[in-house]
């Protein structure tokens, strides 16, 4: 049986072409903490697989896919890709998949990792999860602000 809606953990995803931060909310939806980063070699698929095992492990009930849109709001190539790995999650997984609008996440994440003295060559993977810890945390914000567990913006697999 399916989690009622607003139920259960969320996933959510940072993603890049090299790696991909994972963060992942507590069980009541109200904070976000970073989970790990996956490495992804050039030219090879994402790491679907080990995707698939974190929602297992973590009893995730939604995952987000933060969406790499232009400044001007626009989809690329990076968007499209970001796209077909959340289809091949929610396929996979049976898991709802969302997608949410990651302008500026990887900024305000390398923002509080200087505030943090974290030099950023030596900790790209953690910038990585703090990018994701900011895609899900507004999420989480959103969906609480709007009283439904899950905002309106940009679609669901």
């Amino acid at each position: 049986m399916p989690p009622e809606p607003g139920a259960g953990r969320v996933l959510a995803l940072d993603w890049g072409t090299r790696r991909l931060g994972v963060a992942l909310s507590d069980p009541t939806r109200l904070i976000a903490q970073p989970l790990t980063t996956l490495s992804r070699r050039a030219g090879h698929r994402p790491p679907v697989r080990e995707i698939l095992d974190l929602i297992t492990r973590h009893e995730v009930s939604l995952v987000v896919v933060g969406l790499p849109l232009t400044l001007e709001g626009e989809e690329g190539d990076a968007a499209a890709a970001a796209r077909a790995l959340g289809e091949a999650v929610a396929r996979r997984s049976g898991v709802a998949v969302t997608w949410w609008d990651e302008r500026l996440s990887t900024a305000a994440a390398l923002r509080s990792a200087r505030a943090a003295g974290v030099r950023d060559r030596d900790s790209r993977e953690r910038i990585d999860q703090m990018a994701a810890v900011v895609i899900l945390q507004s999420w989480l914000d959103a969906a609480r602000a709007a009283g439904t567990g899950a905002p309106g913006r940009g679609g669901t697999a």
